[in-house]
């Protein structure tokens, strides 16, 4: 039988080791992370795992993905589809949060969360051209590309969010020092909205009207392609400069 001294001291834990925030965009800062801590202080108290976290938001997500391709456009719909893609991700945080709630993940939870988390980058985007192909929101076709868009830089920035972290040093962050210490504009989180996948998920709220969504999708595409191009830019000149410092330590004194 578990008590609420449980889960508030689950809850004390869980704010005790978050992962820094720094970086982060504001729906994941500000929404999905607290939400993720409630919810995983409250499962934990019924011994939820990490791996079973993991499957529930595979399946929440998989179910608004499938909806979202399959089904036509409505108002309803379109929030149907935004609950379920947002509370796949806010059990996407639940699975963390309990592997550090119980000291650690295992690689097999880290390979399942980043398997789950691979499959809905590379087939949310494709629900959104199969629907506007299915149910066409403008008379013209030319907007089938803003999906096929939207998915080459969802791929691309989830690739190198996944290979940068391995290519640094042990020990080393993505930020220099200087970065890490200075203030944090308040205005960064806000502009970094459109990479947020929690953000993207209510974007579908307005799926039902068929040319508003178009415009707030193909702009969310565009902020999305121009923060990509500039962490592309910021990964070149990082993986240059590590080597240049291996060159250096290697080189004769």
């Amino acid at each position: 039988m578990t008590s609420s001294h449980d889960f508030r001291s689950g809850l004390g834990a869980l704010r005790a080791a978050q992962k820094p925030a720094r970086g982060t965009a504001a729906y994941s800062r500000l929404v999905n992370r607290p939400v993720g801590r409630l919810v995983a202080a409250a499962v934990n108290t019924i011994g939820m795992t990490p791996n079973q976290a993991t499957a529930i938001s595979a399946t929440l997500s998989g179910a608004g993905i499938a909806l979202l391709a399959l089904a036509e456009p409505h108002v309803w719909t379109g929030f149907l589809v935004a609950v379920l893609l947002a509370g796949g991700y806010v059990m996407d945080s639940v699975d963390g949060q309990l592997a550090r709630l119980r000291g650690g993940g295992s690689k097999n939870g880290e390979w399942l969360d980043h398997t789950v988390d691979c499959v809905k980058t590379a087939t949310l985007h494709l629900a959104v051209l199969i629907s506007w192909y299915r149910f066409p929101p403008v008379d013209d076709d030319r907007v089938l590309l803003i999906p096929l868009g939207f998915e080459v830089v969802a791929a691309v920035t989830y690739f190198g969010l996944i290979l940068m972290p391995t290519l640094r040093p042990a020990g080393a962050h993505g930020s220099t020092l200087s970065e890490e210490t200075a203030p944090e504009n308040p205005l960064r989180k806000y502009l970094l909205l459109p990479t947020d996948y929690g953000f993207v998920c209510w974007t579908f709220v307005l799926l039902g009207w068929d040319q508003g969504f178009v415009v707030l999708y193909a702009l969310v595409f565009a902020a999305a392609a121009g923060a990509l191009a500039i962490a592309l830019r910021k990964w070149w000149h990082e993986t240059r400069a590590i080597d240049a410092a291996a060159a250096a330590e290697k080189a004769p004194s």
